[in-house]
């Protein structure tokens, strides 16, 4: 087998669903805790079948609305069987949004321990702090991490390694942002509690613009999906009410039409998903 291909993102995506639940298993048999990767989502078996179940129905049901065929139906369902890979990826952003509303907060509480005039380690104490008054949940991923960074310089790691450490296992801009200006006021001897508050304001301005454009763009994207099953559900009204007015289009020349009507459905799917993908 290629070892690129192995290496593949598409491969190992494909390869965390599969093992997700047996890493778990092992993990939990083990007793050796891991440490959260967020850009990797561990899918439990449910979820697996039935993000599947629902990809395979749905397009199932897309075929046989457009062709009334077995063998679209055999083969639009298999490909409805990327419906967990999806929905993997789905996981995967929607985690790291929490994170990163989660961080946002924990720079407000920096900042302001900073502007007090507190050391760095004496912030993100008390940022840790105003943080369990937000997420009373101590399991919550800022707190934990959080806490897991007082708890590494507590057995003497230098906090450059430690945000290092939560940076790449994160795999969020901001962060790795945030660290990388870090360390380097670090290493350079700079005004660190000056320049780490600028970071900080200049990184939430970021996040709260994020989070506006999030905000209008959601009422669009549930917009856009309504319309874009408003078509497949206005035909399968047809066949259903009608049934001879809609045979012409399953046979003959009729097939080619349903085939470009559904590619035009596709492509205005994916060119308006394309067109909310806002990055600030």
């Amino acid at each position: 087998m290629d070892m690129n291909l192995l290496q593949s993102p598409a491969f190992r995506s494909r390869a965390d669903i599969v093992l997700g639940p047996f890493r778990r298993k092992a993990a939990s048999v083990s007793g050796i805790p891991r440490l959260p990767d967020y850009s990797e989502y561990d899918m439990s078996m449910s979820q697996v079948l039935l993000s599947a179940l629902v990809g395979a129905g749905a397009m199932g049901f897309v075929a046989w609305t457009f062709f009334q065929s077995p063998i679209a139906l055999f083969l639009l369902g298999a490909a409805g069987l990327y419906a967990p890979l999806l929905r993997h990826r789905q996981l995967i952003r929607g985690r790291q949004a929490q994170l990163k509303l989660q961080f946002k907060q924990m720079l407000a509480a920096l900042s302001s321990s900073l502007g007090a005039g507190r050391s760095v380690e004496s912030a993100f104490a008390e940022a840790l702090q105003d943080l369990g008054l937000l997420y009373p949940d101590p399991d919550t991923m800022i707190v934990r991490e959080v806490r897991m960074i007082l708890r590494r310089l507590e057995n003497g790691e230098t906090i450059e390694s430690s945000l290092l450490n939560f940076s790449v296992r994160a795999n969020i801009d901001e962060i790795s942002q945030f660290t990388e200006v870090f360390v380097t006021c670090k290493r350079t001897g700079g005004n660190l509690v000056q320049v780490i508050r600028r970071t900080a304001l200049v990184i939430q301005d970021k996040l709260d613009i994020e989070q506006e454009i999030g905000v209008m763009l959601a009422q669009k994207r549930f917009e856009s999906r309504v319309l874009s099953a408003a078509p497949v559900l206005f035909i399968a009204f047809l066949v259903w009410t009608t049934p001879d007015y809609m045979e012409p289009l399953y046979h003959g020349g009729g097939v080619v039409i349903m085939i470009g009507a559904l590619l035009v459905l596709f492509a205005c799917y994916l060119i308006t998903q394309k067109i909310m993908n806002i990055k600030v």
